[in-house]
């Protein structure tokens, strides 16, 4: 018995899905910036699977409260994406691998603040159900970690508007957008 492969995908859907895929990652990661929740678990299937070592591996309802509940007692948080590769295998399934940079603003409890820098890789695979891309497992890869006290421009929260958590950043006020 022989089955037929899955046939390829055509250019305009090849350039579609990967776009749908890329606007996966970048919710992914404004999620986490603007702690987000509804936006973060958007991501994901229903039965999406993540492995994130020893800080967490297991559903993605788990891994949104265990993120969402890292990120929140930071003063700030900032991802960055790199490369972005993605691999379609077939019409309704890829894998990826997608470079990223955070950073941390961290309060300790002496009052100090620490800036963490991490950068590592989502190593992912993607599938495209009821015609909608979603993750269906997620690795995190650290390739390095930095510490450092916290430092900025002297003046820097006077001289520049300062981005914030959902509602309150400039970003989640369409309507006040509209009118500038």
């Amino acid at each position: 018995m022989t089955m037929d492969a899955a046939p390829p995908l055509t250019p305009l859907d090849r350039i579609a899905s990967w776009h749908a895929i890329y606007d996966l990652a970048c919710d992914y990661m404004r999620a986490q910036d603007r702690l987000d929740p509804a936006l973060h678990r958007s991501v994901f299937h229903d039965d999406a699977t993540t492995d994130y070592g020893e800080g967490y591996r297991g559903d993605a309802d788990g891994f949104v409260a265990f993120a969402q509940g890292v990120l929140a007692p930071h003063k700030t948080n900032h991802h960055m994406i790199g490369q972005v590769r993605i691999d379609f295998e077939s019409t309704d399934i890829a894998f990826g691998e997608i470079y990223f940079q955070a950073h941390h603003r961290v309060a300790g409890e002496d009052g100090s603040e620490t800036d963490m820098f991490v950068a590592g890789r989502y190593v992912d695979r993607y599938e495209r159900r009821g015609g909608t891309w979603k993750i269906a497992h997620r690795s995190e890869l650290v390739d390095w970690v930095r510490n450092e006290p916290a430092a900025d421009l002297p003046g820097g929260s006077a001289a520049f508007p300062w981005g914030q958590r959902a509602p309150d950043d400039l970003s989640c006020r369409r309507a006040e957008m509209r009118v500038r």
